[in-house]
């Protein structure tokens, strides 16, 4: 029986950890041939973890047959898909017994003039080293000749729009990364620095506990990044920000982290979808097929919705999907227990050594919590590899600063 999975992020990665490659033949289609943790691209922008630390190869997998392309479409009628490889435009279709759809979401820009064309985003290894590259460029730009004090300002404002998790921490990141290392490297140019963080809501980090948030901002606050809560980006171009209450400001660098939304294969694929655009399945993510549901497709992660639930997009619940799954079609598609999500809590990196923790068994802040963001990161990740590579980068970037070379 072959399974064909779409994807190689959190819920299909560990479905095809988990599937009983000896009942069944795994096909995976991604476009992308490794595995990311994304709970630690932030650390990536800046210098303070490289970026091979945290993938993990698709290949590295045995037993699985993988192709780097996209899935264009689907046929339910004779169960088959269509792909096209991106670098050779090469298109060609693929049978299967089993469909698991685990695409993820993409960043949504609301519609909102100028983002897609000015902005950068923080969803892939390769938007990571867009922002690292250029943040470089933004400290070597403001330290030519003959810039004056007016331009240095322009070229070191920083803006970043969502106060959620990822916003959040590549903040602090970048706040780390000037006070432990410009200061020393670009020192002349450290005063000049400015990071907008920009939410619409009226706090930072609101799925978190209220008290958490309010102790983020005051922390934001104390290290001079400026929050701009209750505000809108109405338009930006390739060197101003506009917000809904008239606020126009230059700058050197925005990234785009507002939240995520459906994929153009998810909303042109015709299954049926919730008002945010996901896949509606049955509670063991058997996708949805006009009153009833397809005994051969199903669908997981972020881009999946149980129909009359809500759960939020995060790792976690996307890594309980794949897991679930996973053991579901080793029981032979037994159905026994429908899927429950169980809430492991959340963590968010606030800077200068300090982070939150918001779990059913404990809440905290500061450095001791900061040492437990760590410690649960480092055991999430997938491989021996991954921990020593990572442990190796806090290491050194603890010793020796962060690698300010362009490249």
């Amino acid at each position: 029986m072959k399974i064909v999975i779409l994807g190689t992020g959190f819920a299909a990665f560990r479905f095809i950890k988990k599937i009983n490659k000896r009942i069944y033949d795994i096909v995976v289609v991604s476009p992308r041939n490794h595995f990311l943790f994304t709970p630690l691209l932030p650390s990536t922008t800046v210098g303070t973890l490289e970026f091979r630390s945290i993938i993990e190869p698709i290949r590295n997998t045995e037993n699985i047959t993988f192709h780097q392309s996209s899935c264009t479409s689907v046929n339910s009628e004779n169960n088959s898909i269509e792909c096209k490889d991106a670098d050779t435009g090469k298109v060609y279709t693929l049978g299967y017994d089993y469909l698991v759809i685990a695409v993820g979401e993409v960043t949504n820009t609301f519609g909102i003039s100028g983002i897609y064309e000015n902005a950068l985003f923080l969803k892939e290894l390769s938007d990571a080293r867009k922002i690292r590259t250029k943040v470089i460029d933004c400290f070597e730009n403001a330290s030519l000749p003959g810039i004056s004090p007016e331009e240095k300002k322009d070229f070191l404002r920083f803006a970043v729009c969502g106060g959620g998790p990822t916003g959040v921490e590549f903040a602090a990141e970048l706040n780390d990364f000037i006070e432990e290392d410009v200061k020393r490297k670009y020192h002349d140019l450290a005063a000049y620095v400015e990071i907008i963080l920009i939410e619409a809501r009226g706090s930072i980090l609101a799925t978190f506990d209220k008290k958490l948030s309010e102790y983020a901002m005051k922390i934001f606050k104390r290290q001079n990044i400026i929050l701009k809560t209750n505000s809108l980006v109405t338009e930006v171009t390739d060197k101003t920000i506009m917000l809904n209450d008239g606020t126009m400001f230059n700058y050197g660098l925005l990234v785009w982290a507002t939240g995520n939304t459906s994929t153009d294969f998810v909303r042109n694929s015709g299954f049926a979808a919730d008002k945010r655009k996901k896949i509606i399945t049955d509670d063991f993510f058997y996708v949805k097929n006009g009153e009833t549901f397809y005994n051969n497709i199903f669908a997981i992660g972020d881009c999946a919705a149980i129909e009359g639930k809500e759960l939020p997009a995060t790792a976690q619940v996307a890594q309980q999907t794949g897991l679930f799954l996973a053991k579901f079609f080793n029981k032979r598609l037994l159905k026994e227990r429908p899927f429950h999500f169980k809430n492991l809590g959340m963590l968010a990196y606030i800077g200068n050594r300090k982070a939150l923790a918001d779990t059913p068994q404990y809440k905290g802040t500061g450095f001791g919590t900061f040492v437990f963001w760590r410690s649960a990161y480092l055991t999430k990740l997938v491989s021996f590899k991954n921990k020593a590579l990572v442990l190796f980068d806090w290491i050194k970037t603890f010793i020796s600063g962060r690698d300010v070379s362009n490249f």
